[in-house]
């Protein structure tokens, strides 16, 4: 649904893909292109490490954590952008993916998904689906992803294409992710990917005692936010960086 970091640079590449390599469907006739698609997915690890390592005193992550980085490597990107920006899938950059959303930048990926810091066992809500990349990375890493769409033809879409994929422990909803998905509460973290001009009640109230939400928030001019929940129920606030997302949509 996003954004990339407003002061960080975009580093490009050429990527060539195939869905056979993602199934393992790999024939002499194939092998080279999915040597070039391995390359491809280190180059783009190479890049969000580069950009980590260069934005570690704004950010305050000096490096990415291995099971963030497995993910980051496992997760076929492709498979969640339109088919004709695929050969771009692993640009560190945002990509369109119809209905005027994007998918995020890479970096902004990792940072975010970094920032959450998560453990295998944590329940995690997803405030933005997108084309669902963003839910299949938190799969890897904790055991269920919840995960609201508020534009139905996003929504589906990304519910097939994850459900195909097999990530069996992402579930998804269509509706207004500003209200958060209260059946589910409290969350061990919170991730949005569209930017609110204020932090969401809801959301808030949803979060676990020690649990962190990561979201930009600002209209014009925004900021990535880690926002911490208190044993009394207050909450703490780390501003991150400078980002643009695009603005989080609400139900009329």
């Amino acid at each position: 649904m996003e954004a990339a970091l407003r002061t960080a640079p975009v580093i490009r590449t050429t990527v060539l893909l195939t869905a056979l390599c993602t199934a393992g469907l790999v024939t002499l006739v194939t092998a080279a292109v999915c040597a070039d698609f391995a390359a491809e997915r280190r180059s783009m690890l190479e890049q969000i490490d580069a950009m980590i390592s260069a934005t570690a005193r704004e950010t305050g992550v000096a490096k990415l954590s291995e099971p963030v980085r497995e993910a980051l490597s496992s997760v076929p990107r492709h498979e969640f952008v339109p088919a004709d920006q695929r050969t771009s899938a692993y640009r560190n950059r945002p990509l369109p993916i119809g209905e005027g959303q994007t998918i995020s930048q890479p970096f902004i990926v990792a940072l975010m998904t970094e920032l959450l810091d998560i453990e295998k066992t944590g329940k995690v809500l997803e405030v933005g689906t997108g084309s669902g990349y963003q839910s299949a990375i938190l799969s890897r890493l904790v055991q269920d992803v919840f995960t609201i769409e508020i534009v139905p033809a996003l929504g589906k879409s990304a519910q097939a294409v994850l459900a195909r994929l097999g990530y069996q422990n992402v579930h998804t909803r269509i509706g207004d992710g500003y209200l958060g998905w209260p059946e589910q509460a409290p969350f061990d973290a919170i991730i949005v990917t569209a930017a609110p001009d204020h932090i969401p009640p809801a959301l808030v109230e949803q979060l676990r005692t020690g649990g962190k939400m990561v979201l930009p928030v600002g209209t014009a001019q925004q900021e990535l936010l880690v926002l911490t929940k208190n044993a009394n129920g207050t909450t703490s606030q780390k501003t991150v960086a400078p980002v643009s997302f695009v603005p989080l949509t609400r139900d009329p």
